[in-house]
């Protein structure tokens, strides 16, 4: 549901966009023992079901740390491109090294994920009632939670639709998939965010009440990859306000390669050679 929010964008711009449900969440079959390595090798796998030679890959909030692992793990030679959009990065330096900086709400649910996991699966009971019940209370949740710069954005009814939706379809099997999602965001992740040194793109609002600036501004400092972009005044949905602006900088990634591809072929190939094919996948 959450591509809604960028498909005209990437329509525009000529990219084939898909949205991928992580395991146990919309339409995605559950998976035990799940990994970030795995997810990055899931993501390789559907590029190479669409016949795609090279491709982008974008996360936004709780998606954002799931774009991080393909970059740690996959080969930027077919991997063109990494965008994370206000990373959930709540173990990216240790288990639940964020704590300090997130709500109330968070940090707790940060402590039941590690320590005490039925109280976490509560908590997502609680969200899934709001989200498939009581729509229009978790409209307001969300709305209460909002920064000026996300409530400008929310007032478009078609990204809040967007929103409401998503909420609703990621609970369509339950709360499992959710909550063991979750509990991998707050745990040291397996992998090191310092030692990924191909580019990878970083949006952040200054002023996101879900995500804090101060939770992923480290991240953008020890990443040797890190290209920081920073949203003055922004909120958690730049994914939607800032959306035509984050996929330009993925379709000029895509492009560039091709037009390196096409020089490389004009220079080493005899004139009747065809022209390498250009792919993308954000």
């Amino acid at each position: 549901m959450e591509a809604k929010v960028f498909a005209s964008h990437a329509l525009k711009l000529g990219l084939r966009f898909v949205c991928v449900d992580r395991p146990g969440q919309g339409k995605s079959d559950p998976q035990h023992g799940r990994t970030f390595a795995g997810w990055a090798a899931d993501l390789e796998a559907i590029a190479n079901a669409f016949e795609t030679d090279r491709f982008a890959v974008t996360g936004w909030s709780e998606g954002g740390p799931w774009a991080l692992a393909a970059a740690a793990y996959l080969d930027p030679a077919k991997l063109i491109h990494v965008t994370s959009i206000a990373p959930g990065s709540y173990g990216a330096f240790g288990t639940n090294w964020a704590a300090k900086d997130l709500s109330s709400t968070d940090a707790m649910g940060g402590f039941l994920a590690l320590h005490f996991r039925p109280g976490f699966q509560l908590m997502y009971d609680l969200i899934d009632l709001a989200a498939t019940r009581f729509p229009e209370q978790y409209k307001k949740a969300l709305l209460k939670a909002s920064c000026p710069a996300d409530l400008a954005a929310l007032a478009d009814g078609d990204v809040l639709s967007a929103i409401v939706e998503s909420g609703r379809e990621c609970f369509r099997q339950g709360v499992d998939g959710l909550v063991a999602d979750a509990q991998m965001l707050y745990q040291q992740w397996s992998f090191d965010v310092t030692a990924i040194h191909r580019p990878v793109h970083l949006w952040q609002g200054s002023a996101d009440t879900f995500v804090p600036y101060a939770v992923n501004k480290p991240l953008g400092e020890r990443m040797p990859g890190a290209v920081w972009h920073e949203v003055a005044d922004g909120g958690h949905f730049i994914a939607s306000s800032h959306a035509a602006e984050i996929l330009a900088v993925v379709a000029n990634d895509l492009a560039a390669t091709y037009v390196f591809d096409l020089h490389l072929a004009h220079a080493e190939a005899p004139a009747s050679a065809p022209c390498p094919r250009r792919n993308g996948l954000g």
